[in-house]
């Protein structure tokens, strides 16, 4: 890319005025996304090779004031909500309604795979934290933490259809959002589940600081959890092999005394619709896409 297609990209941006109006969340995370990848990636080749480097030092200070600037509105924007989150007033259709003035969660499709801004956003209104390293060292047939994408959270919420007193459990809760997301969407109590305490620990951190009160992480093995008050459980391929039979026996056992709801989701689908104690009620059983089961 030649140096005036940058400087003409750099003055598209900073002349876009709808980017600094804090609504706009994902046309400015969009924006932030092109200047990382399409301009400063470029101009650092030519910082390296070219002469012009007075040239390209003024560039590189348009982009740092244009990402500053970008980023204080999103930072602004993220105090606001979290604020609106901690009030208490911001729950179930309320916290819906909060996030679909940025994005339209009622026609998110949750089989298509990777992240998106809705994912970044989520990220940003749940912590403002560092995330924390691992302590422990996983059994081999635990899988190695991948967050839910937050579209896939809400397909949960709209398919499921909560009612008040169920206990939605998360198997495998990494660091929280799945379990907070459910809380704050359908106002249920959630649970969380896991190993690594570095992981627990900051999941009860987040949702102490959003005041979601109904959300608890336990951190235990899956295979030796307290499952007795849940109703709903959901498995994003948490573990594998011997460990997962494990655990759906412990379900299984748990649907002796009321009728439960499992949704799955990644390659232990292919696993759990085997089961014969379960009966498939809703969405397609391939992997990429969630699956739900009533026990029998």
């Amino acid at each position: 890319m030649a140096l005036s297609q940058i400087e003409s990209l750099i003055e598209s941006f900073e002349k876009d005025a709808s980017l600094l109006e804090p609504e706009n969340f994902d046309e400015r995370a969009d924006a932030l996304d092109f200047i990382e990848f399409y301009i400063i990636e470029p101009l650092q080749f030519y910082l390296q090779s070219d002469s012009e480097r007075e040239e390209l030092m003024r560039l590189k200070s348009r982009i740092e004031t244009l990402k500053l600037a970008l980023g204080r509105i999103d930072d602004k924007l993220f105090e606001q909500l979290r604020a609106e989150i901690i009030s208490g007033e911001c729950r179930g259709k309320a916290f819906e309604d909060l996030v679909g003035q940025y994005f339209d969660i009622a026609n998110l499709d949750s089989s298509r795979e990777g992240y998106d801004n809705l994912d970044v956003f989520i990220n940003r209104v749940l912590s403002n934290r560092e995330i924390p390293e691992p302590t422990r060292e996983p059994s081999p047939e635990m899988v190695s933490y991948q967050k839910t994408p937050a579209r896939v959270v809400f397909e949960i919420a709209r398919k499921v259809g909560f009612k008040e007193k169920e206990v939605f459990f998360d198997i495998g809760s990494g660091l929280g959002q799945v379990a907070i997301l459910i809380n704050l969407i359908a106002g249920i109590s959630t649970r969380g589940i896991e190993f690594e305490p570095a992981f627990c620990n900051y999941a009860q951190d987040c949702a102490a600081s959003l005041n979601a009160s109904g959300t608890t992480f336990i951190n235990t093995n899956a295979c030796e959890a307290d499952y007795s008050d849940g109703t709903v459980f959901f498995l994003y391929t948490p573990v594998k092999g011997d460990m997962l039979q494990q655990v759906l026996k412990r379900l299984k056992e748990e649907s002796i005394n009321r009728p439960i709801t499992i949704i799955t989701h990644g390659p232990c689908t292919t696993e759990v619709i085997r089961e014969n104690w379960l009966k498939p009620i809703k969405g397609n059983n391939g992997e990429s896409q969630l699956a739900f089961f009533k026990s029998i």
